[in-house]
């Protein structure tokens, strides 16, 4: 099985992470940030990724130090449980409805960190979540899992519909993107992708 695990202290936050690719959508994530807590459960079962997450934060300055550090650690958590992407799928993707909101979602596990972000909100906070926040988590994902991703706002006007559908459907397409092919080959004419 294709399992990580990351430790990360710094003197903003205590996180662990434990992350199997190959598991069933369960579940425990306390990051002391509850809106976060919430997009990872969807990001975990709509994956089918086994992801427990805990984190002490100083949220006392506000959630920013929290949401791009676990965004950091679950970056790591990929790369390290994909090793050389040897036999997986490498793309994916996902156009995800959420009531009035539609979000297109593609991945290329390339090796490459590179974030195509374009999901305006219409808000600045959901509830006293930082809506500006959602970029930097994937920001912080996409350069340590070594991928590109496109995120990209297609319809919507309810800004925590639009972020529910981001983690929902990055989800979907890394799912996609990280099946296994059955062959033991790179998916790539260079022959690396890390």
């Amino acid at each position: 099985m294709r399992k990580s695990e990351i430790a990360r202290k710094t003197g903003e936050t205590e996180i662990t992470l434990q992350l199997n690719l190959d598991g069933t959508g369960q579940y425990q994530i306390q990051t002391g940030v509850g809106f976060l807590d919430h997009m990872l459960t969807g990001f975990a079962r709509h994956g089918s990724f086994d992801l427990a997450v805990q984190c002490q934060g100083d949220t006392w300055v506000d959630d920013h130090h929290t949401v791009e550090d676990v965004g950091i650690c679950l970056g790591q958590a990929f790369a390290q449980a994909l090793g050389d992407l040897r036999g997986v799928e490498r793309f994916g993707h996902s156009v995800l409805p959420m009531d009035e909101a539609l979000i297109l979602a593609a991945v290329d596990l390339s090796g490459r960190g590179m974030l195509c972000w374009d999901v305006p909100m219409p808000t600045e906070k959901v509830g006293t979540f930082d809506t500006e926040l959602v970029k930097e988590f994937w920001l912080a994902f996409t350069r340590k899992a070594g991928c590109t991703f496109h995120l990209r706002k297609l319809a919507g006007e309810n800004s925590h519909h639009l972020i529910e559908g981001v983690f929902k459907a990055a989800g979907r397409s890394l799912k996609q993107a990280v099946a296994r092919t059955g062959r033991d080959e790179i998916p790539s004419t260079k022959g690396s992708l890390v």
